[in-house]
């Protein structure tokens, strides 16, 4: 019996289910009493909606965190959006070393699922180092932000208090405030916004990608190059991140920047840009840009952050892959070269099925969201694709009709919000039999594409 289990709960499967457990044991623990402000009484539902989008890091609410939840209450969902960012396995297997347990083989496979790693070896080292550098960003974090919030807040507590959750809320990229309104009263501060925006940066850019960087910065290790995952990841990211910026600032150019100074269209559009591939925090009411926009702006949440970081969506090297391949394929080459190296074809292959799968779920839900809303008034068709969008990339943006949605359209939300944070690859992974050998093939013959 124990074999079977053993065989059946693969490290993906493994995954999978501590995912599911998390999500209804912060669902019950928000749904206490205790955790609630006096005179609310959160439904189940709006509770399972807010932990799935916790443990998710997406964002997404059917209620306001502010008015809602007591201090007991924000704690707990402070320490899903924690464990939902750095990654349920890589804590567990913390907590497993601080009581001075060995890792075993098993444990180390988790890990390297869980982080998307292809090397078995340096599984702990690497969650050491994921877990020093991610609680020492958060907390340079919370001192720069808590300390400036002194000028806003009438007692230091409050103002550390905003800070801590806002650095966490940020680094993780999970989008949720204690300020009722996001960050939309800094609007016109821009050191805020611009700490902000590295934090959100330093949580999606990919925890192997912060570790290279500070091996190379302390000169650790003599002619240290960077790995090909790591220049790719940062390329794309950023020239992703300039094209938001631009596609966002040309949109609403005449639009809703229209009177506004130079710096305000362009932090607005900064700010939006960065938040949007996986953020989730806003300086401004997003319904109120137009069409284009948050059309533009739901295919930066697609895109989303980098592989091994709290983001979701297709992730950088996705569209990378994607568009070398085509690239290669145009000028009639089979192989696929960057930056000196020359790609693996399983991560052309594993590139397709991703977006394939990713845009089939996104349409299909879409679908069905639109079915479960008719005859909502008060839901346009550019309401759903962006929420949508947004439940898949796990960004966690909003034009605010999340709580007006029906309850089937709130539950394939967060169905969304569970496999954009697990990632498509695991999730696949885990609904597929075990691989048998194949001990004949038939003859192969051409297909007629395009």
């Amino acid at each position: 019996m124990k074999k079977g289990l053993e065989q059946f709960m693969t490290p993906f499967r493994m995954i999978i289910s501590s995912y599911i457990f998390s999500m209804f044991l912060f669902s019950f623990l928000l749904w206490l009493p205790v955790s609630q402000q006096p005179g609310t009484n959160l439904s189940y539902l709006e509770a399972l909606f807010t932990s799935v989008s916790a443990v998710s890091v997406t964002g997404l609410t059917m209620i306001n965190v502010s008015e809602s939840l007591s201090y007991t209450g924000v704690f707990f969902l402070a320490l899903a959006m924690q464990i939902g960012g750095i990654g349920i396995m890589s804590l567990g297997t913390f907590v497993w070393m601080l009581l001075g347990r060995k890792i075993n083989l098993s444990q180390r496979l988790v890990i390297m699922v869980d982080q998307n790693q292809y090397q078995f070896s340096g599984m702990v080292r690497l969650l050491r180092g994921i877990l020093l550098l991610a609680l020492g960003i958060e907390l340079v974090g919370a001192l720069i932000l808590g300390t400036y919030f002194l000028q806003y807040f009438e007692t230091a507590g409050q103002a550390y208090y905003q800070g801590a959750f806002a650095a966490l809320s940020a680094f993780t990229n999970s989008g949720f405030d204690v300020t009722g309104q996001s960050l939309i009263p800094f609007a016109n501060d821009y050191y805020v916004q611009f700490i902000v925006i590295l934090l959100i940066f330093a949580g999606a850019i990919g925890f192997p990608v912060l570790i290279e960087l500070r091996e190379y910065f302390l000169g650790k290790h003599r002619g240290f190059t960077f790995s090909l995952f790591t220049k790719v990841t940062v390329t794309t990211y950023f020239l992703v991140f300039l094209a938001g910026v631009a596609g966002i600032w040309v949109l609403e150019g005449n639009s809703y920047y229209d009177g506004m100074a130079w710096h305000q269209q362009f932090f607005y559009s900064v700010f939006n840009s960065a938040t949007a591939r996986s953020g989730g925090l806003s300086t401004m009411d997003v319904s109120e840009f137009t069409l284009p926009t948050l059309l533009f702006m739901s295919m930066l949440m697609i895109i989303g952050a980098s592989p091994s970081s709290v983001g979701g969506g297709i992730r950088t090297t996705t569209l990378a892959v994607m568009f070398l391949t085509i690239r290669s394929f145009a000028l009639g080459k089979s192989d696929v070269k960057v930056f000196g190296r020359e790609l693996h074809p399983e991560d052309k292959q594993k590139a397709f099925i991703v977006i394939s799968f990713f845009l089939a779920g996104l349409f299909t839900s879409i679908i069905l969201i639109s079915a479960f809303e008719q005859g909502n008034n008060n839901i346009a068709l550019v309401d759903i694709i962006f929420e949508a969008s947004s439940a898949f990339g796990t960004c966690g943006l909003s034009t605010g009709v999340t709580p007006d949605l029906t309850s089937g359209s709130q539950i394939l939300l967060m169905l969304m919000m569970f496999i954009g944070r697990v990632g498509i690859l695991v999730f696949l992974f885990s609904v597929k039999r075990k691989e048998t050998q194949s001990y004949y093939k038939y003859p192969t013959e051409r297909m007629i594409i395009g």
